[in-house]
């Protein structure tokens, strides 16, 4: 699987969020795991530095997206060894736990991921090799 081959919006990345002439539904992401919660309004997670391609900036960052309300660091964003997150009041994350991420543009998938798992109805129904998984890269 490849966004080269239909393009980003196959996978509907949050980049896409703020056009206006493009209509479309959230198709891809990826889930980190909860490793400690350094304060009560704060959780880290592991990894999670999938930043797009292109000028810095919070527009090439991934957006947590579940469970609702939770938000990156100003000062942290999402960094290669953790992502720290504020967690609204009502939610509660324990170590384990996994937060679901939406990438912000469709390459951070393919090239972080050797597969990408295909779901339906809340169950896995394959499983799609990405370039990076076939053994190819590109520079």
């Amino acid at each position: 699987m490849t966004e080269l081959a239909a393009g980003s919006g196959l996978f509907s990345p949050g980049l896409f969020d703020g056009y206006q002439g493009f209509r479309h539904e959230p198709a891809a992401g990826f889930a980190l795991s909860v490793t400690r919660q350094p304060a009560r309004d704060i959780v880290t997670c592991l990894g999670g530095g999938y930043v797009a391609s292109g000028p810095a900036g919070l527009s090439r960052l991934p957006t947590p997206v579940w469970p609702p309300g939770l938000k990156l660091l100003p000062d942290e964003g999402a960094g290669e060894v953790q992502t720290p997150l504020r967690v609204p009041p009502g939610v509660t994350l324990n170590s384990g736990d996994l937060v679901l991420f939406r990438h912000a543009k469709a390459g951070e998938l393919c090239e972080h991921f050797n597969e990408l798992y295909a779901v339906q109805g809340g169950e896995v129904v394959g499983t799609l090799p990405t370039y990076r998984g076939e053994g190819m890269q590109f520079p």
